[in-house]
């Protein structure tokens, strides 16, 4: 019978994540090995108090389109992984790219923070950054539009 080794080191730092962007759950992959941390949200039922009903004319409001697919947009970059976003080297510096900027091929348009790494998201290719998807300190899910390039 084989032993599974764990890395238990690795396990508190996906953990320590979760804690800290609220993510529900984050898998890393090398290799043949694979870690996937989750943590169950309890959500408490709360009986609502019994109330007098009065049925009235309500106006429902006009349903809204619902919001497109952005991951699916040809200029979407999306996040290769999960962490927390930052739009900027650090909270006193200008943003690496503002909506409107043009971009060159290869240019970082922002930082995602996973396991105290620091990762560069850089433009696919050069353009024009049509919308900022993201704001700085958000967490992030992989495979989420981050930037519009087009």
């Amino acid at each position: 019978m084989s032993r599974l080794l764990v890395d238990a080191d690795a396990i508190r730092a996906l953990a320590d994540i979760l804690t800290d962007t609220g993510l529900t759950e984050i898998e890393i992959a090398e290799k043949d090995s694979r870690i996937r941390v989750v943590r169950a949200v309890s959500t408490a039922a709360v009986a609502p108090a019994p109330q007098a009903v009065v049925a009235a004319p309500v106006a429902t409001p006009p349903v809204a389109a619902a919001p497109a697919d952005l991951s699916r947009h040809p200029g979407a970059v999306n996040s290769p992984m999960v962490g927390v976003a930052y739009l900027a080297p650090d909270p006193s510096s200008p943003p690496f790219v503002t909506e409107g900027q043009s971009v060159t091929a290869g240019q970082t348009l922002m930082l995602i923070e996973a396991m105290k790494t620091f990762n560069q998201i850089k433009a696919p290719k050069a353009g024009t950054v049509k919308q900022i998807l993201v704001a700085s300190g958000d967490p992030v899910e992989f495979g989420q539009p981050l930037v519009i390039v087009e």
